[in-house]
């Protein structure tokens, strides 16, 4: 295993948690590549290769028009969640793109202060590594464990 490559891997998914974790929304769109592809979807339907995703994007600008809708479109309760994860597991890179999977958590911690589990899955990640940008996700598809979600999914997982 490259071990240099592996902890690539795991900064980058640290720094995309806490990015998301401080709500520095306008910032997480940077960890995409211009043409990437974000879909959160459930177990089930990835499992039955169904294509409903709960949120879709195929591009870096449509995750800013996202976050530009989460500031000033969107009426949600205040919350902010708190990422843990698992170490990646790597397989092999080929041209330039290393695919990567991930377990993680995610608290959401209410205005109130109340805190509660929000949502289990795994990250199933295509990740470019060369580019004029640096290291970034070509594709980010967070497979849920559960098809409940308990209220509007408004924050990216």
């Amino acid at each position: 295993m490259d071990i240099a490559l592996y902890l690539k891997v795991q900064e980058l998914n640290a720094r995309y948690g806490r990015t998301i974790d401080e709500d520095r929304l306008e910032a997480w769109p940077d960890f995409f590549t211009e043409d990437a592809r974000y879909r959160i979807v459930t177990a089930e339907n990835f499992e039955q290769g169904l294509p409903l995703a709960m949120i879709y994007a195929n591009s870096r600008a449509m995750l800013r028009d996202r976050v530009r809708a989460l500031r000033e479109a969107n009426v949600y309760e205040a919350q902010r969640y708190r990422h843990i994860m698992g170490p990646p597991l790597l397989e092999p890179a080929e041209d330039g793109v290393v695919r990567a999977q991930t377990s993680f958590m995610v608290a959401r911690i209410m205005h109130t202060g109340e805190t509660m589990l929000f949502a289990t899955g795994r990250y199933e990640d295509r990740i470019l590594l060369e580019s004029g940008e640096g290291t970034r996700f070509a594709e980010k598809l967070v497979v849920l464990d559960s098809r409940q979600i308990d209220t509007l999914l408004a924050i990216p997982l």
